[in-house]
């Protein structure tokens, strides 16, 4: 299922990660693990965040993935199912056929 992770990390944590190079790690493992379909990192409320769109494939991977995050950085996360133009077009196209 593709899914999107939007993650919002703490300042001072991720300060001290870009000092020491483990955020640049942790992205860097994250991307490796998930290869994402797209990845976009910039500041959303005022604090340092990125979005990742990837394929998952058992929701029990989450707890790995996300741990680093969590850990290091303090970061809020959320994990939501996504789709693409196709996949809305093929599941507004269902809608139309169903009683």
């Amino acid at each position: 299922m593709r899914v999107m992770l939007r993650a919002h990390m703490d300042t001072a944590a991720s300060n001290e990660g870009i000092t020491t190079g483990a955020l640049p790690q942790a992205f860097r493992n994250l991307m490796d693990k998930v290869k994402p379909e797209a990845a976009y990192f910039g500041l959303h409320e005022g604090v340092r965040s990125c979005w990742i769109v990837f394929d998952l494939q058992d929701s029990a991977q989450l707890p790995p993935l996300m741990e680093d995050l969590f850990l290091q950085f303090n970061a809020e996360l959320e994990v939501a199912p996504v789709m693409n133009a196709e996949d809305l077009a093929r599941g507004l196209a269902e809608m139309r056929t169903s009683p």
